[in-house]
């Protein structure tokens, strides 16, 4: 679609509505293999395969969460479809013109944690083979800097300079490379998965973990109940669903080059349920088997990868899991912010260069590791921060709207996203107030309930959305009755 009378402030070629619409339901599946496939994606898989206490606990868990996640991908990837923009232009519909660039700015942090997060694992796996060289093993042991070992640090720089190279010729680029990354760590989940059965001399769908031992590793937490206990699985589809709450935000960057909805939906319904429960499966089975050869309860696949005696294998394990880990981070954490730090200043930043700035606060953020810890905390805290906004965008879009947007509007800034010069502000009391309850309340006071954190996302997304809805539909009623006057 050409833009006729856009404002300079607001439009480059990056942010405009997708003209190529060439990913098929191949390259959406394929989205989701890279996004979950992941170092971080098995991690949190086999942590909350702890909390279930069981097997088929952990498939209703997981499956009733990733049902959940497929309705909401659908939600914002329709609207991605139906107007071509990518997030933060959409933000504009809701937030105001100049107002959208504060979630953009936040979908943009949240993500650059997760690179750092995503690359620091990548970095772990290589680490992981290279210290069962004794030279390789005596530096990682003996040299320390920047809070880390030297070897930890090299590994860090060399993967975080690969993923610089994928977005060199854009968004094409980074669609070949998922085709690629995503189905090949499913391979090698399978390899690592029927390596450790036949280790363990039989495949088990039935944990034999002692309860003293899930209580050790799951103790620190923060989730409610024992595992097995209703209370525990409800936090395990919660934890699933909040683990999605950055693409809840910023599907449509991806879904925007979909030819049509029929495409969108087959990509997702194969990538996100179907996809989901299958990866979480071979995660459990792999933590059961893990436990079997082992007798220690490891849920990180390079710790599992390390015990190998096949050097051959355990190479091959930490190539896979680091390249599959760094597709993730093109898809997740750097498309995002390469957009969104473009939509702050169209005119100076496109989209390799928000990529850049992106990658180098991610380097900055190294030294403190703020995404070291437990993964369910981690995850919970940076979801509710953003549950918020999720909330304000789909009320304005299905609820305000009815899913009918002006998307020329959203490039003028004169035109009817203008609101109060260019900020919303009812879009930004809900956001505020869902965000205090959400995050800031759980995290920095001791007021709210214990479990009450679990569930940040969600409270965030309902607080905000029926703020939202009460304040837009007040004022629309008084603007009508002042035209009626």
């Amino acid at each position: 679609m050409d833009i006729q009378g856009a404002s300079p402030g607001l439009y480059n070629e990056d942010l405009a509505p997708a003209r190529e619409r060439n990913w098929g339901p191949f390259s959406i599946f394929n989205v989701w293999t890279s996004d979950v496939h992941s170092l971080w994606g098995y991690y949190l898989a086999a942590s909350l395969f702890l909390f279930c206490g069981g097997f088929v606990n952990f498939i209703i868990a997981i499956g009733i969460g990733s049902l959940i996640i497929f309705f909401l991908m659908s939600l914002i990837g329709h609207a991605g479809v139906k107007t071509g923009v990518p997030y933060p232009v959409l933000a504009r519909a809701s937030f105001g013109v100049w107002g959208a660039n504060v979630p953009a700015l936040v979908r943009a942090v949240v993500a650059c944690f997760w690179y750092g997060a995503q690359t620091a694992a990548a970095s772990g796996a290589v680490v992981a083979l290279l210290v069962r060289w004794p030279v390789f093993a005596h530096f990682h042991q003996n040299t320390h800097f920047l809070g880390h070992s030297g070897l930890d640090v090299i590994c860090f720089l060399v993967m975080w300079a690969l993923q610089l190279l994928i977005i060199q010729r854009g968004m094409e680029t980074v669609r070949r490379f998922q085709d690629w990354a995503g189905p090949a760590v499913w391979i090698m989940m399978l390899i690592l998965a029927i390596y450790l059965c036949v280790k363990a001399g039989s495949l088990e769908i039935t944990s034999d973990i002692p309860m003293d031992a899930l209580l050790a590793k799951t103790k620190d937490a923060g989730v409610p109940g024992i595992p097995g206990s209703f209370a525990s699985l409800a936090a395990v589809a919660a934890i699933w669903v909040t683990y999605f709450s950055a693409l809840y935000l910023n599907f449509c960057d991806f879904a925007r080059y979909a030819p049509d909805k029929a495409a969108l939906r087959k990509g997702n319904i194969w990538g996100l349920p179907v996809n989901l429960i299958l990866f979480s499966l071979v995660a459990g089975v792999t933590t059961i088997a893990a436990f079997d050869v082992y007798h220690e309860v490891l849920i990180h696949p390079d710790e599992i990868s390390a015990k190998f005696d096949n050097w051959f294998l355990a190479a091959l394990a930490a190539v896979t899991f680091a390249v599959a880990t760094l597709g993730i981070n093109v898809v997740a954490n750097f498309v995002s912010p390469a957009f969104d730090f473009s939509n702050v200043f169209p005119r100076r930043i496109n989209f390799k260069k928000g990529g850049y700035i992106a990658a180098l606060i991610a380097l900055v953020l190294y030294p403190f590791s703020p995404w070291d810890g437990s993964a369910a905390s981690f995850v919970n805290v940076i979801g509710a921060t953003i549950g918020p906004i999720f909330g304000v965008m789909m009320v304005d879009y299905y609820l305000i709207r009815k899913g009918e947007l002006n998307v020329i509007g959203l490039y003028r800034e004169n035109d009817e996203f203008r609101f109060q010069g260019g900020w919303h502000v009812n879009a930004f009391v809900a956001a505020i107030v869902g965000a205090i309850f959400a995050s800031i309340l759980p995290n920095f006071t001791d007021w709210m309930p214990s479990w009450w954190g679990v569930y940040g996302w969600f409270f965030g997304v309902a607080i905000a959305g029926v703020i939202y809805y009460v304040l837009r539909t007040a004022a629309i009623g008084a603007s009508q009755k002042t035209a009626r006057a």
